[in-house]
């Protein structure tokens, strides 16, 4: 059977300030919102019904001489505040303790003072060799601008705004709220006004009182060599307009990259393929392939095996904390087996085989006579 005042954290002595305390605490820790355990909701329920009883003293009386079953006898509910289901962390402590938030108490922010706009996101795609050597992109965006009409303001040009009839230029009105514990006041923004005090009754016709309207403006964005996927730029201040003078927010770059036919990227380093034949990798050649830089002789090393790699130093993507160092373009090489050749290569490959096979007996002939005289 559960124990409220453990639960709580209290002992049986604890006055209504400390079982109230424990109570915020205990909640800031379990509410589901925040604590994310399987077992946070369970927990913050128990925690409604601790509080609920032992702050009414005609409940913990009976939970103190019969616990919990003595209170179903009694008729109690037990079934605690949060039964069907809770709501914010503030909303809760504003209702139970008529405003005592995650601060310990409630502060009202100024409506009239200035406050920054909000952030924008703007995503872009580049191709392949864009995102590796930058470039300068002009693109427009949707923001919230000051009006210039009205300056911000909301009203109308020789229009005031007036002293808003609903909380009498206070900004805030009392507020009674019905609770499972009883009737709690407290003060609130007014809704008509938003807490600013006062209300615009002949708006400006561009904004329509809002102080702002959404313009569609340029903005040049300079990619700075070696982005990749998803590669991130902010701007300051090229995000929708302050209200009441303040800042601007920013404006939030999100880069996509298209995968390119010929190059695979990892990190600053680039792969490609190169197909060469047997008699290319038995002799070696030098072959010209496209890099990032253009075209370019690579020298491919006698005998080099189906999957190895030639790098070519300093021909991959710049990086981005030191554009002046590059990867390396590695080229992977696959020796490709013909499928279909005429009888003078096939004839050419009969003597080649031959010439491997004499070649292969005579050493192990060696091998034989060498055994003889050990």
């Amino acid at each position: 059977m559960s124990d409220y005042y453990e639960i709580l954290g209290v002992d049986k002595n604890a006055t209504k300030d400390e079982i109230k305390s424990a109570f915020r605490k205990m909640a800031r820790k379990w509410h589901p919102d925040v604590n994310k355990a399987p077992e946070a909701e369970a927990k913050f329920k128990e925690l409604g019904k601790a509080y609920e009883t032992l702050m009414d003293d005609e409940k913990r009386s009976t939970y103190d001489r019969f616990g919990e079953d003595g209170l179903r006898d009694a008729g109690f509910n037990t079934q605690g505040p949060f039964a069907g289901g809770f709501g914010d962390l503030d909303e809760i402590f504003n209702s139970f303790f008529g405003g005592f938030g995650f601060g310990g108490g409630s502060r009202r922010q100024d409506p009239n003072a200035p406050q920054r706009g909000d952030d924008l996101r703007l995503d872009i795609t580049l191709e392949f060799e864009e995102a590796v050597f930058g470039l300068t992109k002009e693109v427009k965006i949707d923001h919230l601008e000051t009006c210039h009409t009205c300056n911000g303001t909301g009203a109308k040009s020789g229009a005031r705004p007036e002293t808003c009839k609903t909380c009498g230029g206070r900004g805030q009105i009392q507020q009674t709220t019905r609770t499972v514990l009883g009737h709690f006041t407290q003060i609130v923004t007014c809704p008509h006004c938003h807490g600013k005090g006062t209300v615009i009754s002949d708006p400006c016709p561009d904004c329509r009182g809002e102080g702002r309207k959404t313009t569609e403006k340029k903005v040049e964005l300079k990619i700075p060599a070696g982005v990749d996927n998803g590669s991130k730029m902010r701007l300051s201040h090229e995000g929708d307009a302050g209200i009441n003078g303040g800042i601007a927010g920013d404006l939030y770059i999100v880069i996509h990259v298209n995968p390119s036919n010929y190059y695979q990227r990892d990190g600053v380093d680039v792969y490609t393929k190169l197909e060469v034949s047997p008699a290319q990798a038995v002799l070696g050649d030098v072959i010209n392939i496209k890099t990032l830089d253009g075209e370019r002789n690579v020298s491919i090393p006698a005998g080099i095996q189906h999957g190895e790699v030639v790098k070519i130093k300093g021909a991959g993507v710049p990086s981005l904390s030191k554009p002046s160092m590059r990867g390396d373009h590695i080229v992977v090489v696959e020796v490709k087996i013909p499928t279909h050749i005429s009888n003078e290569e096939k004839a050419l490959y009969q003597k080649l085989e031959q010439i491997r096979e004499i070649r292969d007996s005579k050493g192990s002939i060696k091998e034989r006579v060498k055994g003889v005289f050990k």
